[in-house]
């Protein structure tokens, strides 16, 4: 996986940290790793300064004073990650919802199959989701199915955090005018990578919810998803 680096953001991601750093290096003696820590209480980011000490030309952290949102994170690291010569950048969660060994599909899907955004989707083969309960399920799977219906992209799994871009996207979106901060920021930016018109891929994968630490899911998230995506696909008419 040559030229790609995976942004991992961590809010007291302590129990999991040191074991996703490990897994993500398993496997590609190429791969890098962007830590970005929101200070995190349960010092997250002093055990991530440690493993650099085994990583210290493929592990590297970003540390900001405060929890900021899920978005503002990413933005961070991407720009970041432009500074640098990377041509594939990852998006990951750090609690193991994401299977590492799905990132070489991932990277094949845009670096072998052309695809300039590849999309790790739990909704395209069905329903692949472990460990959730059935209300958290549905208001996913018919949350991507409401923004697909409201922005027009032909995208199944719209909320997925688990992402592949060529540095050739996020160069083309303005990121300083990226709005939303939770997880609405998924759905925000491939809608900008569709207007943009960027070849689009969707990658079976199997997500696990987590078994450590907490999940940041709120209903300030949720709402911001619902009502967000109208205002931004009417501002996207408007624009036209």
């Amino acid at each position: 996986m040559t030229g790609a680096i995976v942004i991992i953001p961590t809010y007291n991601e302590i129990e999991n940290i040191e074991a996703i750093v490990k897994a993500v290096f398993s496997q590609s003696e190429a791969i890098h790793i962007l830590i970005v820590d929101d200070n995190s209480p349960d010092l997250t980011g002093l055990k991530v300064k440690e493993l650099q000490k085994d990583f210290s030309d493929r592990l590297f952290l970003e540390v900001r004073q405060e929890k900021s949102g899920l978005g503002t994170a990413y933005i961070h690291g991407f720009k970041w990650c432009l500074k640098k010569e990377y041509r594939y950048i990852f998006e990951m969660d750090a609690d193991f919802s994401h299977d590492p060994k799905d990132l070489q599909r991932l990277y094949d899907a845009c670096a072998i199959d052309g695809a300039d955004l590849s999309i790790g989707s739990r909704y395209i083969t069905g329903v692949n989701v472990v460990n959730w309960p059935m209300g958290r399920v549905l208001m996913s799977y018919c949350a991507s199915k409401y923004v697909r219906f409201i922005t027009g992209m032909n995208i199944n799994d719209t909320t997925a955090g688990f992402v592949c871009y060529k540095r050739e996207v996020l160069e083309n979106i303005d990121l300083n005018a990226i709005k939303f901060i939770g997880y609405a920021f998924q759905i925000e930016m491939k809608f900008k990578t569709y207007l943009k018109k960027f070849k689009i891929t969707e990658v079976p994968v199997i997500f696990t919810d987590r078994t450590k630490g907490e999940s940041k899911l709120s209903s300030g998230i949720i709402s911001e998803a619902i009502f967000g995506v109208i205002s931004m696909k009417l501002k996207s008419l408007f624009k036209r």
